[in-house]
């Protein structure tokens, strides 16, 4: 028996290594988690493709229910199962903790990579060894606003590193007001846009006072990568709060202080076919 951990990468079904997809065709039950991230085609188009049926693994169940499908796991010892991840396995603390869970359990463990946004963000020209940590931003609301990811970002603009900000989704959330009066009810899913990051990241410099970022400040959006719908923007931060990268998922990138001269070019070819499409 085998517990495989398997990435998805970043596009549609057929992104899946072909390592993967005989893995996947060798188990008894599949579950696709859609906590982290989400994939870009429905759930049934998946099962059409791989010809079995796909289980979500969503926010209640990544939170609270890991341990009795591991159990179950771990119970059957003649069946292989699937844990489908968008990107690559290990790109998120929740996988990292699931594959620790398992080995604890006796369970034999294999995973199979693929792309990510991490490594994808390449797209944009940026050197991908010169990005510092990876920060995510999550969204602001009436009561809570951490800033907390932003010293991160002024970090690696002090040691002249790229940023790669990740930006929140909320799926399956249920509102304060309902969960105080117990009902089940989900809000309508959201994904943060570009817009919507640049301007929790310029409060955040405003409260912490920290003036990491200005006028000059380059960036990238980046949206829908891996599928052909791809855009990648170029821009000062500012701009951004004007453009409209489209349908999700989004990133970003706050780019180091001083770009390489082939940074450069791409930062002015990216900017260039932006003017063209407005």
């Amino acid at each position: 028996m085998v517990f495989y951990i398997i990435g998805l990468g970043l596009g549609d079904h057929l992104d899946i290594t072909v390592k993967g997809l005989e893995a996947v065709k060798t188990c008894k039950e599949i579950y696709l988690e859609s906590y982290t991230s989400i994939l870009g085609i429905n759930k049934l188009k998946l099962q059409e493709f791989y010809g079995k049926e796909v289980i979500e693994a969503d926010r209640e169940c990544c939170e609270t229910g890991i341990d009795r499908i591991l159990e179950n796991v771990s119970a059957d010892t003649q069946n292989n199962y699937a844990f489908l991840v968008v990107g690559d396995p290990f790109c998120a603390t929740t996988h990292t903790d699931l594959f620790l869970r398992a080995v604890k359990l006796g369970i034999k463990v294999e995973v199979i990579h693929n792309a990510s946004i991490i490594n994808a963000i390449g797209c944009t020209g940026l050197q991908v060894y010169r990005f510092g940590e990876t920060v995510s931003v999550p969204f602001f609301t009436e009561k809570w606003k951490p800033y907390s990811f932003y010293p991160k970002i002024k970090a690696n603009l002090d040691h002249n590193l790229h940023t790669l900000v990740l930006l929140d989704i909320k799926v399956k959330e249920i509102s304060e007001e309902n969960l105080a009066r117990g009902k089940k009810i989900y809000e309508a899913p959201r994904f943060m846009s570009t817009q919507v990051a640049v301007e929790q990241i310029i409060e955040s410099d405003k409260q912490l006072g920290l003036n990491a970022i200005d006028e000059k400040t380059k960036c990238f959006g980046v949206a829908r990568v891996g599928f052909e719908s791809q855009k990648i923007v170029s821009g000062f931060l500012h701009e951004f709060l004007e453009i409209d990268m489209g349908l999700p998922l989004h990133s970003f990138v706050i780019c180091a202080k001083e770009l390489h001269p082939i940074e450069e070019e791409m930062f002015q070819f990216y900017r260039n076919n932006q003017q063209k499409i407005d």
